[in-house]
């Protein structure tokens, strides 16, 4: 794989058309696009892209398609994680042949009170079936979701066997104790933590971490990756709370579907409010408030791809 990937990452949003919930591949080719001109990197198939509602065909095939438009394998990070290992063998292995720089790992999270050894021994096959040196692992911590927790143990057990393939973490699980943690005990060993949130970046960054993989990077990529490089200037608190703002605002609404009526609303195409079951598109009422208050926030996708796309 490539350079190991730094910065901000969005786990990019997965467009759907309306019959069948087919994945829309110009319009995802269009977003990604976006991004990377924005200047960020992209987490395909992460929670917000509801990569456990695509299948692993449907994943191959927009990675692939991503490739053939052109699109930087080395900007990109993957979600390769599920229940099952053959399906990460798979993914995994794919996202390594196509070049990306990393690959974003869910434990199995559907037993729950499993053991470090047990998780352990799932990320210790894939990583040997998959039998690559330019493999770069960065585990998936996000408790709240898949009940299945990413310890400092476990950590320490990949490490030591796989030094340099495990490569980093993502901490989803809101605490900043525990982001903290994880970056004062690993970063300098050169494993890279990114939070799961800018509002943490002006804390995290003068620790060590990476960057972050960030939801609402999907709707404010310039204005993060400013505050990435520009935390310890003088506009550094002030790019802070611009982010901030918007953060806010997209966290007080289902985030998903909320995420998706906005790119609707400002590509004007009304496809990007599809979201595959069992989420629901973000109903009229909860629309009616959130854009008045992402005006006022004057919060904007400037260059956004038109319907036209």
């Amino acid at each position: 794989m490539q350079d190991k990937i730094r910065g901000p990452l969005a786990p990019v949003l997965t467009p759907f058309k309306a019959k069948f919930y087919a994945p829309d591949v110009e319009r995802f080719i269009a977003h990604c696009r976006w991004l990377i001109d924005n200047h960020v990197g992209l987490a395909i198939f992460g929670t917000n892209s509801e990569s456990a509602s695509l299948s692993v065909d449907e994943r191959v095939t927009l990675t692939d398609a991503l490739i053939a438009a052109g699109i930087p394998a080395s900007r990109m990070m993957p979600g390769t994680g599920g229940c099952s290992i053959t399906d990460s063998v798979r993914l995994t292995r794919h996202a390594v042949a196509a070049g990306a720089s990393g690959v974003l790992m869910l434990p199995p999270f559907y037993y729950k009170g499993v053991s470090d050894e047990g998780l352990f021994a799932y990320y210790s096959e894939v990583i040997e079936q998959v039998g690559d040196d330019r493999l770069r692992l960065y585990l998936y911590h996000i408790p709240q979701m898949t009940q299945v927790p990413i310890t400092m143990n476990l950590i320490d057990m990949l490490l030591k066997r796989y030094p340099g393939t495990v490569a980093g973490a993502k901490d989803s699980s809101g605490v900043w104790d525990n982001t903290r943690m994880m970056i004062d005990s690993y970063s300098r060993d050169g494993f890279d933590v990114f939070p799961a949130s800018e509002s943490t970046l002006s804390s995290a960054l003068p620790l060590g971490a990476a960057g972050c993989i960030s939801a609402t990077v999907n709707m404010n990529p310039a204005g993060i990756y400013a505050l990435y490089k520009g935390w310890d200037t003088p506009e550094g608190p002030s790019l802070q709370a611009k982010a901030d703002v918007v953060r806010q605002i997209f966290q007080s609404v289902p985030m998903i579907p909320a995420m998706k009526c906005v790119v609707a609303e400002v590509s004007k195409h009304p496809e990007w409010r599809v979201v595959r079951p069992p989420l629901v598109p973000l109903d009229d009422a909860t629309a009616s408030t959130l854009l008045p208050a992402l005006k006022k926030a004057n919060f904007e996708m400037t260059a956004y791809p038109s319907a036209s796309v």
